[in-house]
């Protein structure tokens, strides 16, 4: 299960919304031994694109590095599809398999295909797709 903070909520969508055109993306910590996310880390799309996204190797660093500084462990991955529904994509299953092969990450895709985002979530380990509730509260 992913839980998230409402603010922590609030912010990825906000962030998907304001990357349009293009897809956004950005990673979720939650403190080490935690369940809740508290941290969000909105990053540029590298690809500049509306239909992939990748993370700027620079921000992906500072994120990890902040992360640790704080105590925190990165969690998931959060990325926005433009134009179709929340579901993993072949690529984003592609891409989850070469930079996550052990399934440790879960990932979030917030769509914005129609007027009201849609955020879901999913583990993604060897090719197969398994959606993971979300909470959203304090």
């Amino acid at each position: 299960m992913l839980r998230l903070t409402a603010e922590v909520y609030a912010e990825v969508v906000a962030h998907a919304l304001s990357g349009l055109p293009h897809e956004a993306c950005g990673l979720l910590a939650a403190p080490v031994g935690a369940e809740q996310v508290t941290r969000f880390f909105p990053m540029r799309n590298a690809a500049r694109s509306s239909r992939i996204y990748r993370f700027d190797e620079v921000e992906h660093l500072r994120a990890e590095r902040t992360a640790d500084a704080e105590g925190l462990a990165l969690v998931a991955v959060m990325h926005s599809h433009t134009h179709t529904t929340a579901y993993p994509s072949p690529t984003d299953v592609h891409d989850a398999s070469a930079f996550d092969p052990f399934g440790a990450l879960l990932y979030v895709i917030v769509s914005l295909k129609d007027p009201e985002p849609a955020l879901r979530c999913y583990r993604i380990l060897n090719g197969a797709i398994a959606e993971e509730p979300v909470a959203v509260g304090e």
